[in-house]
């Protein structure tokens, strides 16, 4: 059996996926350990995986509370550069691993990248959105406001890709220091060189929420979405069964488990509550004062597995990250989603062609925008109707032998030239 690495690096909705494919890989048999931010060690240890911690907490901390990570365009850079400060811990203990046979990891763990031209050890880049894949013929949403160029013509948009890109921009010096001071040739481009792994490129999710592209790397494997949510080891708490229980479905509110500066996002959750006459839930790492006269109509939960709760749900709002959002398409729920940045504005788009949903950018996710909409959300029966048919494509998951398989071959394999 062989010994794979995982090399997450993200929020709970980018490490998720990686205890998904470990509880798998560990199931054929293989030994599997994670490098990832200190603060995912007990997911990781209730998942049965080897874990090796990066940083401090107070390190994640910094890197959640820096508002800059939520601003159109400049969230991009913010997270580039904190992933470029974090490649060389990658590098580092993944160096210190005996026998690695095979890494997995997603693109901004640029460490991984480094560890395979210096190690040699084989790479698979570990796709989670159809963002990442900037396309000229698919071209993703990159701000509600540029939807026009999608509508270029394909020749225009590949010259439009072919210039300088701001991955570069941002990140490429950083990784250039590191790079030469292990002892490794960098790259000229991140963004044609090291985007996609030569030994394999993952994408984690269906062809039916995004197809394959003539201009995708020819070196991948499609798969499903990762339906990871530690629910089998996380029961809900017994205040939020005791919650359910009192009354009928309830309307729930995350803005992602990163983002520690939503007081707008539930101030304006808490008004269209009390304007609704319903219940609700906030699933959030942030103290929220919750009215006195809403405190039997609002719970306020750390962390909840979505895929316990959201059979208690009527409608799912949230920040448009992809895991969230697959946790709604596979639960049935109408979903209202207020996107700030990064792929959440492509991922909200591709949630309206499904006819299952809403997306609002953050200057619309006003209480009165947001009451009129959950109204619609609520009532509207198409809503609920496409819900249940994205549920139904959903639930029909394939089995994870053949994925297992691939990613087998990609260990025995070695990596690429």
């Amino acid at each position: 059996m062989s010994h794979i690495v995982l090399l997450p690096f993200g929020s709970a909705g980018d490490v998720f996926p990686f205890l998904w494919l470990g509880k798998m890989l560990k199931a054929r048999g293989h030994r599997v350990t994670m490098v990832s931010p200190c603060l995912f060690a007990e997911a990781a240890g209730l998942a049965g995986m080897d874990f090796v911690p990066l940083g401090t907490e107070e390190e994640f901390l910094r890197i959640a509370n820096d508002r800059r990570i939520w601003k159109p365009g400049i969230g991009t850079k913010t997270v580039l550069d904190y992933a470029a400060k974090w490649s060389e811990g990658y590098l580092e203990a993944v160096g210190k691993l005996e026998g690695v046979d095979l890494m997995m990891a997603p693109l901004t763990a640029f460490g991984a990248r480094m560890a395979r031209e210096k190690l040699g050890t084989p790479l698979i880049t570990v796709h989670l959105q159809p963002m990442v894949f900037m396309s000229a013929y698919d071209t993703p949403l990159v701000h509600r406001s540029m939807g026009w160029l999608g509508r270029l013509p394909v020749g225009v948009k590949k010259f439009l890709l072919s210039l300088p890109n701001p991955v570069d921009l941002f990140a490429l010096p950083r990784i250039g220091e590191i790079c030469r001071a292990h002892g490794i040739e960098p790259p000229k481009s991140i963004w044609r060189e090291w985007w996609n792994s030569p030994d394999g490129v993952l994408v984690l999710f269906p062809e039916w929420f995004a197809k394959p592209q003539p201009d995708w790397p020819e070196n991948r494997f499609q798969w499903d979405f990762p339906m990871e949510d530690l629910g089998k080891e996380v029961a809900l708490s017994e205040e939020l069964e005791r919650f359910l229980g009192e009354g009928g479905k309830v309307v729930v509110f995350t803005p992602g488990s990163a983002n520690l500066q939503a007081e707008r996002f539930f101030e304006t959750a808490i008004v269209a509550v009390e304007r609704l006459g319903v219940r609700a839930v906030f699933a959030t790492r942030m103290e929220i004062p919750v009215p006195a006269g809403l405190a039997d109509r609002i719970l306020v939960q750390e962390f909840v597995p979505f895929g316990k709760i959201l059979e208690h749900t009527s409608v799912f709002v949230h920040h448009g990250g992809i895991g969230t959002m697959s946790q709604g398409f596979r639960a049935g729920v109408p979903q209202l989603v207020m996107a700030m940045s990064h792929d959440q504005p492509d991922n909200g788009c591709r949630l309206e062609k499904t006819g299952a949903g809403i997306m609002l950018t953050p200057r619309m996710f006003t209480p009165a925008r947001v009451t009129r909409e959950l109204r619609r959300l609520l009532d509207d029966g198409v809503f609920r109707d496409a819900a249940g048919k994205v549920s139904e494509k959903a639930m029909t998951a394939s089995g994870s032998g053949k994925l297992m398989e691939w990613i087998e071959e990609r260990a025995k394999n070695g990596a690429s030239p």
